[in-house]
């Protein structure tokens, strides 16, 4: 009797551990590693919502960086602009990504150098209450790994 008591409880907790609003997942995280100094770096991912409504990011935060705001860039005056946005929908059943030359989060105010190859926590809310921590890994943009490579080139 004691096995179907346990065994209860571990289906009843298994159940209810997990809670209900935690139906979106980041996957691919990554923050821009920038040379020391710097004041900024960029944060990217995939967000995927397993929910059939549409889960709405509204903020983030993270212990590296001042503030962390959600960005786009758009065209304007036959340019290409940053602008901060107040929101991220991420459609039911859909993902969204964050990426260079898109959507991204800027990492503002930075209280330390990022080391590539380190962890960088981000928290990221959305209007629900929903809460997800993130473990980004800092890395070196493909584009300056080919610059940095381009010297050791001979032609």
């Amino acid at each position: 009797m004691n096995k179907e008591i346990i065994f209860l409880l571990a289906i009843i907790f298994g159940t209810f551990t997990v809670p209900a609003w935690a139906q979106v997942e980041a996957h691919a995280p990554m923050v821009r590693a920038m040379p020391p100094g710097q004041p900024n770096s960029v944060a990217f991912m995939i967000l995927y919502n397993h929910a059939i409504n549409e889960q709405v990011l509204v903020g983030a935060r993270s212990n590296v960086a001042t503030a962390v705001e959600l960005h786009n860039h758009i065209m304007a005056e036959g340019m290409m602009k940053m602008r901060r946005i107040e929101q991220v929908v991420v459609p039911g059943h859909g993902q969204v990504e964050l990426k260079p030359g898109g959507l991204h989060l800027m990492l503002i105010g930075l209280n330390q150098n990022l080391e590539v190859g380190e962890r960088v926590t981000i928290e990221l809310e959305f209007a629900n209450g929903q809460r997800l921590i993130v473990a980004a890994p800092v890395r070196m943009p493909e584009g300056m790994k080919h610059e940095a490579d381009h010297g050791k080139h001979s032609d």
